[in-house]
């Protein structure tokens, strides 16, 4: 798409309805209501029933009674909902735990106690952020976990349970009826790992096992290979008797958990480096394609240096799971975009977690939606796209999560603020 053109924002698809709701991580469907996981605080988790889709109508808004956790990912399995609980702006609030260590080093070097200014440098903040950061660092956070709700009445969650982990608490997650595949952080591990739960009985979810990437499991002298947090678990997806994990700057993991409490690594793939950006979400595709087994995987953008690629997605054969091969990449190029160069994010995010037909539907950021088919699955073929005009007050869409339903529309949301309903036109 030519950026000083007059085409339209879209191709093969059309609005059904906006909501001008606040920004979110996750969006779920089931059935005739629609689970919306918010960004921010005070927001939690806002379900909405969208049985006609053209009005889409607010059930219930969870909110949080304070700004230290956001609950942006919320998955469902019948009558029972999960939201994540993880501190809110984590990665910031971590590096007031190196203010007592650069203090001591900038006390020796100096001879002098020094400056908030000077501490601020060493951690890399601005000045007035110590005094913030000191003030959690007393604080602590203990709220880490995840939260199982009753959802048999949609007006009225019921809290069965609020599982406490460890550290920053849980990311994004997997569930079905029977088990929670949780990414979370746990003491004595660096970087979230995979623990699952048994939620039979839903109001005292169980800990079945654990599985972590060799060097993650420093309580137990393992000693990772990285530095900091560049390797950990995203999250799984489970496939018949396999968990696809995306582990960040790891790659991707196949997990066999035939033997529910044994979970053991089978197949990796690893394209860190040369691909700058971390794996985000791999997805097993249930059905062969083109006489091949398939999964594919998308990565997030991140802070993008010019002259390195965006976040894209792949394709993988995994026929072999000894030897997985890259088929093919797509990417969204910065022309395709009149927002590739405003403030905020362009490359790609995520896609539905669950396919039915070849085409996946996929946030690309300040790309918009972008619907690319892998039915030959060298050659991946973009089908359809949507760009969202950006909300009031924001400079550029930011397209973080999407979802299908049943009835084939699409629902796209924003980080920052928005829901879209959409149907394919073509």
């Amino acid at each position: 798409m030519n950026v000083h053109s007059p085409m339209p924002m879209a191709r093969n698809l059309r609005r059904v309805a906006r909501l001008d709701i606040a920004g979110g991580g996750q969006v779920t469907v089931d059935g005739n209501y629609c689970y919306v996981g918010h960004m921010k605080p005070p927001h939690g988790t806002t379900i909405l029933d969208v049985s006609d889709p053209k009005n889409p109508k607010v059930v219930t808004e969870l909110t949080l009674p304070d700004h230290q956790s956001h609950t942006h990912k919320v998955r469902v399995a019948g009558d029972v909902m999960i939201s994540n609980v993880e501190q809110n702006n984590r990665h910031f609030v971590r590096r007031g735990d190196r203010i007592p260590g650069a203090r001591e080093k900038l006390q020796k070097s100096l001879g002098r106690t020094p400056s908030d200014a000077e501490i601020a440098q060493e951690i890399g903040v601005k000045p007035a952020d110590i005094a913030v950061l000191e003030t959690q660092r007393q604080r602590g956070y203990g709220e880490g976990g995840f939260k199982i709700w009753d959802i048999k009445d949609k007006t009225k969650p019921k809290l069965l349970a609020h599982q406490k982990t460890f550290g920053f608490g849980v990311h994004r997650f997997d569930m079905d009826a029977r088990y929670a595949y949780i990414s979370t952080e746990m003491e004595g591990y660096i970087g979230n790992i995979l623990v699952i739960y048994d939620i039979a009985r839903p109001e005292k979810p169980a800990e079945v096992s654990r599985w972590w990437m060799p060097g993650q499991h420093v309580a137990g002298g393992e000693k990772p290979t990285w530095q900091g947090y560049k390797n950990r678990l995203h999250h799984t997806l489970r496939h018949k008797d396999q968990l696809w994990a995306a582990v960040w700057h790891a790659g991707l993991r196949v997990i066999d958990v035939s033997d529910i409490g044994k979970p053991k690594t089978v197949g990796t793939y690893d394209y860190h480096p040369p691909f700058p950006e971390p794996t985000h979400t791999v997805l097993r595709v249930p059905f062969p394609v083109a006489g091949r087994e398939l999964a594919v995987a998308v990565d997030e953008e991140h802070d993008h240096v010019p002259g390195q690629p965006h976040a894209g997605m792949w394709v993988f054969d995994v026929g072999d799971l000894s030897n997985i091969k890259p088929l093919s990449m797509f990417h969204v190029s910065e022309m395709d975009s009149p927002y590739a160069r405003a403030p905020g994010r362009f490359g790609a995010h995520q896609f539905q977690e669950h396919m039915s037909d070849t085409r996946l539907y996929t946030s690309w950021f300040g790309g918009g939606l972008r619907v690319v088919d892998i039915a030959e699955p060298t050659a991946p073929k973009e089908v359809g796209w949507y760009i969202p005009e950006p909300a009031a007050g924001q400079p550029s869409p930011q397209s973080n999560d999407v979802e299908t339903d049943s009835r084939g529309l699409v629902y796209l949301l924003d980080r920052n603020v928005g829901l879209e309903i959409l149907e394919v036109t073509g």
